[in-house]
């Protein structure tokens, strides 16, 4: 699987779709699978949804509940399942090969079946293009009409469309920001969310969140995002970095390197939008070392836009049906400990899935951290830590295990992040082959994959430099 596809709520299930090819473990003919869920922690597979023919792959895009049946494809007793999806043709001679449109399926049995629109596709440029791809949807009250974002993924452009009946749909503007941008930079998955800063309604903005592959900030694949206002027609961010800014000037959703193609979960009824992507990148994924199976997706997360040093900030928290779970696991607390220079404290308690909560208090270190996936001999490890005097975190997995499949597996993650009063909190999500990091309750979030030998299961914490005062100290692991 690779970019996570039309996520919604409906009637007490989570729905969740992705880029999928049935025959085989690398990328080839794109159908969209299908995973059911009722807490977004525990998923079956469903029959695959939208395959793809000789003649159209089925490529990414959104999924919409039309409750009050403005598209006229169900009825008021059975609203349908509007699924927006890009159609790349190949031997049709109505569109030249390998151009992209948008098209629309539409379920009425609650997304257990699909059915193609009979007029297909519903929206097209001109020239036809090989790059226009991706379509989000999102209603917009003001206006009493949907807005439907898409892509001219190789010209780096976001592309605004309106619609009142979910299938004629007219253009109202391009975003195309000057500064970071590259050759042979592709912009995907365009996400337009409205959000209150600092949770008052009365300060509303809109963010624009665009996946961004090659040139991220850990490189490869990654995810961008831009905070400013929509109007009806046009978003306006509400500043930019000078034209030729460093990647790290920029807002990014993740600093890790395996984050990508993030989208937002749809008719939840809750004010805080639901996000899930895909963890991976590009720069490796067909050399992932699993088997019989390749790609996943990322933890669940709660979103919400906040003031952190003077600028409107993303940020991303477990959610609520994550911490019900941690809740029931039974979560361990340990006292509070002061490490001095190059001491180590090896937790008690340990296993390749762990829930680890801790404060660092910076005492006169120059650096603290976490090791987790450490083996008995500690030779192997993915080590996160913070550096007290330049306030940068970093994320190390070049000893996590393998690591040696693919050149372009980046090995060293580095966000700059401040703590005040040297105060930092962290909350590290350890799975069996993926580390997630949320900082300072989610202001800073890394997420990365790892690939540790059997019996890396111990965790330990250190204090470089210095005394570290670790508070807070929780670890749940799940019932054996």
């Amino acid at each position: 699987m690779n970019d996570p596809n039309g996520p919604f709520f409906l009637d007490g299930t989570y729905h969740l779709f992705y880029q999928y090819n049935p025959a085989g473990m690398v990328w080839g003919p794109m159908s969209w699978g299908h995973a059911t869920s009722t807490d977004l922690l525990h998923w079956h597979e469903e029959s695959v949804a939208i395959r793809s023919t000789p003649n159209e792959d089925i490529f990414s895009g959104t999924v919409v509940y039309d409750s009050q049946n403005r598209s006229g494809l169900g009825s008021n007793a059975t609203p349908p399942l509007l699924a927006f999806h890009t159609s790349v043709f190949h031997g049709d001679p109505a569109h030249p090969d390998d151009t992209q449109a948008q098209s629309l399926s539409y379920s009425l049995d609650g997304g257990a079946h699909w059915q193609a629109y009979e007029h297909n596709p519903i929206l097209t440029l001109e020239p036809e293009s090989r790059q226009f791809r991706d379509p989000s949807v999102v209603w917009y009250p003001q206006g009493q009409c949907w807005i439907m974002t898409t892509v001219v993924a190789d010209a780096q452009l976001v592309k605004f469309y309106r619609s009142t009946d979910l299938l004629h749909w007219s253009f109202l503007s391009d975003f195309q920001p000057s500064g970071y941008r590259k050759p042979g930079m592709l912009w995907e998955m365009p996400l337009l969310i409205p959000l209150s800063l600092d949770g008052n309604p009365h300060d509303p903005r809109w963010v624009m969140i665009v996946s961004v592959n090659p040139w991220s900030i850990a490189g490869g694949s990654g995810v961008q995002y831009f905070v400013g206002r929509f109007d009806g027609t046009r978003f306006t961010p509400d500043a930019l970095p000078p034209d030729g800014s460093d990647p790290s000037a920029y807002a990014w959703l993740d600093h890790g390197a395996d984050q990508y193609a993030t989208i937002r979960f749809d008719n939840t009824g809750t004010e805080a939008p639901l996000l899930i992507g895909w963890m991976n990148n590009w720069d490796y994924a067909s050399a992932l070392p699993t088997a019989p199976w390749r790609g996943q997706a990322t933890l669940p997360v709660q979103l919400d836009l906040k003031t952190v040093d003077g600028r409107p900030t993303l940020t991303q928290t477990p959610t609520p049906t994550y911490e019900a779970l941690i809740r029931r696991q039974g979560i361990a607390a340990f006292a509070d400990r002061d490490l001095g220079p190059n001491q180590t404290w090896r937790a008690p308690m340990g296993g390749d899935v762990l829930d680890v909560r801790v404060t660092l208090h910076r005492g006169d270190a120059t650096r603290a951290g976490i090791a987790v996936r450490q083996s008995p001999d500690g030779r192997t490890a993915t080590v996160i830590s913070y550096d007290f005097t330049s306030g940068n975190l970093t994320l190390d997995r070049s000893r996590s295990g393998e690591v040696g499949f693919s050149p372009r597996f980046s090995l060293v993650h580095i966000a700059h992040l401040s703590a005040p009063g040297g105060v930092l909190s962290l909350h590290v999500v350890v799975d069996r082959n993926s580390v997630e990091l949320f900082a300072n309750r989610g202001t800073l979030r890394m997420t990365d994959l790892v690939f540790p030998p059997a019996g890396s299961d111990r965790m330990s914490l250190f204090s470089n430099g210095g005394h570290t005062y670790f508070t807070g100290i929780r670890i749940s692991a799940p019932a054996r």
